[in-house]
């Protein structure tokens, strides 16, 4: 008895753990995204307005592209919102795919838009207009300093609390400071260039079109690599192995599999023990197994221990 209550209450007090760690890192990453469209309207109407009167398109895009990041900050919110919702009857392994669906929607999203700003970036150094004005390049070094500082922030963020959600918002921003200070580049060209170079500053949004499409194409590979169930760096599984081996009563080891859902992992592992012991021993290791696997990383939402006898594995 005394074994099966210490067992519950080390079973417990992880399982509370890991709750408390995931239900704390979601609520970062949502509440960074409220931030980030807070930013974004404001931003967004303050770089249309500008464009319009400065007769800059670079500038009106870069609004436009400001708003496609509201949408997209409010579908990592509500992401992260269903990713933390508990498991039901339909969902018994919880709702963590929410997570990386959400950043495969902003990937695209971002991949969407910048084919329809090089498009209309094209349609402008088509078409004749008028030389920017002075006062947009204010705007626009505000807008840069503004942007890489949210980037940072929210990047960094999210490496911590593991989301690639949260990046992907991130890298929205740093979009949207490339695009501006590609802007700036073309508008100063453009001002410096007199006659002839009104068009400085399309060449410029359509440079950071690029650099919007590339960042796009690398947040979706990751998030798609965790749609499918891909395995996480090796590194992580040698942690896990190292610390299921330390478990007194494991002889050996065999398979160690592990999939990230959301803001969490789980772990498949089969371990070798000796073959003539009890049901109710072997059981005490695979508890003793699972305790410490999640002990040892709050990220660990849940370990499944396969006993099996050593003599028949080969490590």
């Amino acid at each position: 008895m005394t074994f099966r209550m210490s067992e519950l209450r080390c079973g417990a007090v992880s399982e509370n753990t890991t709750i408390q760690s995931t239900k704390r890192r979601l609520r970062t990453g949502q509440e960074l995204a409220v931030i980030g469209v807070a930013v974004n309207a404001a931003l967004a109407g303050i770089k249309i307005a500008t464009g319009i009167v400065g007769n800059t398109y670079a500038l009106i895009a870069d609004g436009f592209e400001s708003t496609l990041d509201i949408f997209s900050s409010i579908i990592i919110w509500y992401g992260l919102k269903v990713a933390a919702e508990p498991p039901d009857d339909e969902h018994p392994y919880g709702h963590g795919k929410a997570e990386p669906v959400a950043t495969i929607v902003v990937s695209l999203v971002l991949i969407a838009a910048a084919l329809g700003l090089a498009v209309q970036s094209v349609r402008e150094i088509l078409t004749p207009h008028h030389t920017p004005a002075p006062f947009t390049l204010v705007v626009l070094l505000v807008v840069v300093i503004v942007k890489e500082v949210l980037f940072r922030k929210m990047h960094a963020a999210g490496t911590t609390i593991e989301s690639g959600a949260v990046k992907s918002d991130a890298w929205h921003h740093r979009s949207d400071a490339i695009t501006s200070g590609a802007a700036f580049i073309g508008i100063s060209i453009a001002l410096m260039g007199g006659p002839g170079w009104e068009s400085a500053d399309d060449w410029a949004a359509l440079l950071a079109c690029g650099f919007i499409g590339w960042n796009g194409w690398n947040l979706l590979r990751p998030a798609m690599r965790e749609a499918m169930d891909t395995a996480p760096p090796g590194d992580m599984v040698s942690s896990v192995r190292a610390v299921a081996a330390s478990v007194r009563g494991v002889n050996a080891l065999d398979q160690c599999l592990i999939r990230k859902s959301g803001l969490e992992f789980f772990v498949d592992i089969h371990v070798g023990v000796n073959p003539d012991l009890t049901v109710r021993e072997g059981h005490r290791i695979a508890h003793e197994v699972r305790n410490a696997v999640r002990a040892s990383n709050p990220a660990i939402a849940e370990v499944l221990v396969h006993i099996e006898p050593d003599d028949e594995l080969d490590d």
